[in-house]
């Protein structure tokens, strides 16, 4: 399924604040970092460097910690991407875009899988320095794992403030 058959702004209460799916996926491809949040013991939730790869957002960790033990307590996840903001102090609102994506997310096994994570990571903040970014894989890959969030949904919104 594509991003865009997961795409399903209907969730969204106010109809009138819908992002667009072109503006929705640059945010997913293009997005500085985004809010994970797991389940498990309360829930959690942390900003991270993401990539996006088909409908998948891969995420790198370390092979031990908080986000690997609640991956494992607990398959469902959702994370958050902020666009742009800005408050507007004398409306007291703010503009905003945000996208919120639904899914499983599990612990990449696969060693080639887990490769490629890193290398779309790269791509994507360090596209100038892909070299580098090969041998910093090969020196760190026993110590980085990697976490793949399934898109099973995805919902934006935005509001823009006329003033």
């Amino acid at each position: 399924m594509s991003l865009q058959e997961k795409f399903d702004n209907s969730v969204i209460r106010r109809q009138d604040r819908l992002l667009a799916f072109e503006r929705t996926e640059f945010l997913l491809k293009q997005g500085e970092y985004g809010f994970l949040a797991l389940g498990g013991d309360g829930g959690y939730g942390i900003p991270v460097n993401f990539a996006l790869v088909n409908d998948i957002i891969y995420i790198h960790c370390a092979p031990e910690g908080e986000k690997i033990h609640r991956v494992s307590q607990d398959s469902r996840a959702s994370f958050c991407i902020v666009g742009h903001t800005r408050p507007i102090g004398e409306k007291f609102t703010t503009e905003y875009e945000s996208v919120l994506v639904k899914g499983s997310i599990h612990i990449v096994s696969n060693d080639d899988k887990r490769k490629n994570a890193l290398r779309a990571i790269i791509s994507k903040y360090s596209p100038n320095h892909i070299e580098a970014g090969e041998k910093a894989i090969e020196r760190s890959f026993h110590r980085t794992a990697i976490l793949a969030l399934q898109i099973e949904h995805i919902s934006a919104k935005s509001k823009v403030v006329n003033l």
